[in-house]
């Protein structure tokens, strides 16, 4: 179970020295609860289609090449957002073919690359493809290319990640006057046109939603291939965003029940005339990270137990800041790194950071913590760890994925190093320090690229 393997790893990580008083805060992901992640998102649509179906993992989750390359190796794409994503997807061995670029601002050089490698492209809006218009007149692509519409089918329970609902600032609207009748246009005047992109789903957002969402797309790519007398759309994308549960180890709901209800609401969709692309993240990775940081001090304020770790806003930005969305776990081990068992008191749990409201937890029952004691906070895979936060100059922490052998074992290999003193210094301006010092000065250092100009004023 992915319970006992955390715990065995909490362990390993104190006996092997990962998490240690000079290194007291660590991320650890589970590589055969990833794996198994990866083989349960691409069985349960096998079991529901004959399709060719791309699932392209969501770069933004997780940005770590490492683990780009494993769900490469177990037979996923990825789907990216900018071109750092894509300089990440290409480091970890994923070809163009198996890329899918997606993102509202892209630029006309980040348009042009992608056409170049081949890799396939949802333009946001009519602009957009105005702007594509001119680039594949220019130059021959392979590229697969496709529009990305908002259904309008409505929030979720958390509005900033509510991608369909009347306002959303993603895809072209299809509810607005005269939207939908511009979009079956812009497709019949584009015979290059293959590809039509939808992202309902994501946390908050409840099934019936998200196939909603779906099924207004495959009503749309029907509709299209009608008009135009042929079959223009061959590639349905529809995005990814299944939810996550936060409150157990339970992994619910499953891409399994997802799949089924797809095939209820739309069962043309897998009847083998689409090709399928999902682009699912959270969902694959969630479960399997856990943050580990030590208790650094205890005490109590207003009658409350609250232990001070180092684990806070630093990685957990948006429990910190929005704790009513983003609940996390936490779970309590002692200083050897054995599970806290007796009576439970309720506590604050707080991180590092210098403000009131970083806190990982509020009147949390747990065992009784101590200054040296570990805390774990499970379900941090996806967009937690892997997207640091900068306060107070706080490092970014080792990442390390574990291994458990049938005896217990644990193995660790290293996915991204603890970020150092020296590199929160050069990552802050170290090489220029002097720069402003010289500028008042009356000296100026010119930015790259700016040689012969000079700022004027009127």
């Amino acid at each position: 179970m992915a319970s006992s393997r955390r715990d065995l790893a909490v362990r390993a990580s104190v006996d092997q020295g990962l998490l240690s008083p000079t290194e007291p805060v660590v991320a650890l992901l589970d590589t055969a609860g990833i794996r198994a992640s990866a083989a349960a998102l691409t069985s349960a649509f096998a079991a529901v289609t004959d399709a060719h179906v791309l699932h392209a993992f969501a770069v933004k989750a997780a940005p770590l090449v490492p683990v780009l390359r494993l769900l490469h190796e177990a037979g996923l794409g990825v789907e990216v957002a900018s071109p750092g994503e894509l300089a990440l997807a290409r480091a970890a061995g994923v070809p163009p073919g198996q890329t899918v670029l997606d993102s509202p601002a892209k630029t006309p050089a980040e348009l042009r690359q992608a056409l170049a490698l081949g890799i396939a492209v949802n333009a946001d809006n009519l602009q957009e493809l105005a702007r594509l218009d001119a680039l594949v007149a220019s130059a021959p692509t392979a590229s697969p290319l496709g529009l990305r519409v908002n259904p309008q089918v409505g929030a979720g329970s958390i509005g900033a990640l509510s991608t369909s609902t009347a306002t959303s600032k993603f895809g072209v609207a299809l509810r607005d006057e005269g939207a939908r009748k511009a979009v079956v246009q812009a497709y019949l005047d584009r015979p290059w046109l293959t590809r039509l992109h939808t992202h309902t789903g994501s946390q908050g957002v409840p099934f019936a939603l998200m196939a909603e969402g779906v099924g207004e797309a495959y009503a749309l790519a029907e509709e299209i291939n009608r008009a135009a007398g042929r079959q223009q759309i061959d590639t349905l994308d529809i995005g990814g965003g299944l939810p996550v549960n936060f409150t157990s180890d339970e992994e619910t709901p499953t891409y399994a029940e997802y799949a089924r209800l797809l095939a209820d609401t739309a069962p043309g969709l897998f009847d083998g005339r689409y090709r399928l692309v999902t682009e699912f993240g959270r969902s694959l990775l969630a479960k399997h990270g856990t943050v580990l940081a030590r208790v650094e001090y205890t005490k109590t304020s207003g009658g409350r137990p609250i232990a001070v770790t180092h684990a806070g806003v630093q990685l957990a930005t948006r429990t910190v800041y929005a704790p009513e969305s983003w609940p996390l776990r936490v779970l309590a081990y002692d200083s050897a790194g054995r599970p806290r068992t007796g009576e439970t008191t309720v506590q604050d749990v707080a991180g590092p950071a210098c403000f009131a409201g970083d806190m990982l937890a509020t009147s949390r029952e747990l065992p009784l913590l101590h200054p040296g004691d570990v805390v774990a906070v499970p379900d941090t895979g996806a967009y937690y760890f892997a997207h640091h936060y900068a306060y107070n100059s706080l490092p970014r922490p080792g990442i390390h994925g574990f291994t458990v052998a049938d005896d217990g074992t644990v193995a660790f290999a290293t996915v991204r190093t603890p970020q150092t003193l020296a590199e929160i210094v050069a990552d802050s301006g170290g090489a220029h320090a002097d720069a402003l010092v010289r500028q008042a000065g009356g000296e100026r250092e010119e930015a790259p690229g700016s040689a012969g100009r000079a700022a004027r004023l009127p």
